[in-house]
């Protein structure tokens, strides 16, 4: 496509390698990009004031999924006093389009309670591409970055407005666009009835008590029901075992898993996808007062299985294990996947970009990992040693929430929630998403705060079934 016969002021050339993937360039524009790296997301600007289009932006596009997906963040930055694009698309070699969008659409995400700046630049509004474009694949990139931007609202909005109630009415609100979806919320008194005792401890110490969610989407004719599990602690100052001022003050986005989840099943509705799903989102405020669960309480969790909580800043388990015997119980699922920002050693192990991957299932793994990587989401398989399960032994109850001895916080807090698997521990899967969950600096589609991590993954693996 030869920009000069487009009729857009701003024309948007993929690079990749040092030459353009478009043929029938001006000069001037095959000039420039001759000198361009092709490092994914880089971009330069080529003005043509006195001619049509008057700018052209030359955008990296690197190689892979990868490449074409941090192009299209490249472009969403690089655009301001623009309002629409037109992307010359390459005919010789088939982009990743549904990367491309979602690079677009994820980059250009902001979070802000204030209204717009009157006098900030116009917002990039209309991305036009010129060239073959997959439908089906634009489909989906919008239906996931609606479901990631979601996520990623729910975990930035700040803990005195995300109370338990709040994100119950605010996914059943979201929830009720899709036909098919339905949602029920159990108050303190169900939760009390029922035997959540996991839960009720952990949100015993707020004013604000604690709820669980339940989403089901069930499409006829689907032959696989899959559970989501998701820690949904809307604010965590580690109870008694409070945390220290640094390790608090981000404790809003302690709901990730919550909201990956229930963002995940609100994007599988509006794909459409043919998998039966229940997402189960224990939701509760870790908060300090007169009420709060103490360091070694026994806690009866649902289904009757007892621990002793010896450190109330592991909390996040305590609510898992709840909704996992609930669901191994109640609602007879073939597979089960748990997300949870739960431990501080994600991070000390795998470093800030990547998800601790836990299960006995060889072939879950397998397709948890490839839709991570197809997601551009990093997640590392972890053991669950069996050996340090003697660690969880208590004296007084079923088994201790947290060890006494000092290392390997992310293995023993899988294991701990692998005793509430049941017979489906081999059919179950943790992801502990603690690190990756938040980034500080914008980077390729990641926009600083919440990143909605697992989303991304959760669809490209439902999309299978």
């Amino acid at each position: 496509m030869d920009p000069a016969d487009a009729d857009a002021d701003t024309i948007v050339v993929p690079i990749r390698a040092g030459a353009p993937l478009t043929e029938g360039l001006p000069d001037d524009v095959v000039a420039m990009a001759a000198t361009h790296s092709g490092k994914p997301g880089a971009v330069e600007v080529l003005p043509r004031p006195t001619q049509r289009p008057s700018k052209v932006l030359l955008v990296g596009a690197g190689e892979g999924a990868s490449g074409w997906r941090a192009a299209g963040a490249g472009l969403a930055r690089s655009t301001a006093r623009t309002a629409s694009v037109t992307v010359a698309l390459p005919t010789a070699e088939d982009p990743d389009i549904r990367a491309f969008a979602e690079g677009v659409l994820l980059g250009s995400y902001r979070f802000r309670l204030a209204g717009p700046r009157a006098d900030g630049p116009p917002e990039l509004t209309e991305v036009l591409l010129a060239g073959p474009a997959d439908e089906a694949a634009l489909a989906a990139a919008r239906a996931t970055a609606a479901a990631t931007t979601l996520a990623r609202d729910l975990t930035n909005m700040p803990s005195d407005v995300k109370t338990p109630q709040w994100f119950a009415e605010r996914v059943t609100e979201a929830a009720a666009a899709y036909p098919g979806l339905t949602v029920s919320v159990r108050d303190p008194e169900q939760l009390a009835a029922e035997g959540f005792g996991g839960i009720l401890a952990v949100g015993g110490g707020s004013s604000r008590g604690p709820r669980l969610v339940e989403m089901s989407w069930a499409p006829e004719g689907a032959s696989q029901h899959v559970v989501l599990v998701g820690k949904g602690i809307t604010f965590d100052t580690g109870g008694i075992s409070i945390k220290p001022r640094d390790s608090m003050k981000l404790m809003r986005k302690d709901m990730g898993g919550a909201a990956a989840i229930i963002a995940a099943t609100i994007g599988a509705a509006a794909l459409d996808l043919p998998v039966r799903i229940t997402a189960l989102a224990p939701l509760a405020e870790n908060m300090v007062s007169g009420s709060a669960y103490r360091p070694g309480d026994v806690i009866r969790h649902w289904g009757g299985r007892t621990s002793e909580s010896n450190n109330s800043d592991a909390e996040g388990r305590l609510v898992l294990a709840d909704a996992l015997a609930y669901a191994v119980a109640r609602l007879e699922p073939d597979l089960i996947v748990d997300l949870a920002t739960l431990t501080g050693a994600n991070a000390v192990a795998l470093g800030k970009r990547t998800a601790a991957l836990f299960s006995d299932n060889d072939a879950l793994v397998k397709a948890l990992s490839d839709a991570a990587a197809d997601a551009g989401e990093q997640v590392w398989r972890m053991p669950l040693t069996t050996d340090y399960r003697d660690f969880l032994s208590s004296e007084v109850a079923d088994l201790s929430s947290v060890t006494s001895e000092g290392g390997a916080g992310a293995v023993m807090a899988a294991l701990y929630l692998a005793e509430f698997t049941g017979p489906l521990r081999d059919r179950w899967a943790h992801i502990d998403m603690s690190a990756p969950s938040w980034v500080d600096s914008d980077s390729s589609e990641l926009t600083k705060g919440a990143t909605g991590w697992g989303v991304r993954t959760l669809l490209r693996w439902l999309a299978n079934f």
